[in-house]
């Protein structure tokens, strides 16, 4: 025997996924999430539980930053079988090498913020030489954090 299906207002499928409406809304629209079934009395959606742990599983990828094109090919992939296990896989190395590349950025940042620090403290101090050699110890940093944020505009 079954367990008789739960059904959820759009209010408890945000507060369960901790995706907003509007972005359960918005993942309907173009795909992310299959179609949701309605109430028939008011027309409102209703969730059932396979539909709250798809949008966990969602909201867990969209707070890694996967692109939407992922997600949608990750969920669809979960009924591929093997085939979908080794996509799935794909999809998953393929965020884990955008995710090290933002980690790499950050440390990067967090450097020159360090350095920068460091310069301001000699100033502070009217250890003029000392920041000045520091700015020159770190142009290194300032180059590649100069660089880091033309790539990130283009």
């Amino acid at each position: 025997m079954t367990e008789p299906t739960t059904w959820h207002t759009i209010r408890e499928a945000a507060m369960l996924s901790g995706l907003p409406e509007s972005t359960l809304r918005y993942y309907e629209k173009i795909g992310i999430i299959p179609r949701i079934a309605r109430d028939p009395s008011s027309g409102h959606r209703v969730y059932s539980d396979d539909d709250i742990e798809s949008l966990v599983t969602i909201s867990c990828l969209s707070a890694t930053g996967m692109p939407l094109d992922a997600m949608r090919e990750y969920l669809g992939n979960r009924i591929e079988g093997r085939r979908g296990a080794a996509r799935q896989m794909e999809l998953l190395r393929a965020q884990a090498d955008r995710l090290a590349e933002r980690a790499a950025g950050i440390r990067m940042q967090q450097e020159y913020v360090a350095f920068k620090i460091a310069y301001w403290q000699a100033r502070a101090e009217g250890r003029d030489a000392d920041a000045e050699r520091i700015l020159e110890e770190n142009r290194g940093i300032v180059e590649a954090v100069s660089r880091h944020g033309r790539d990130a505009r283009q």
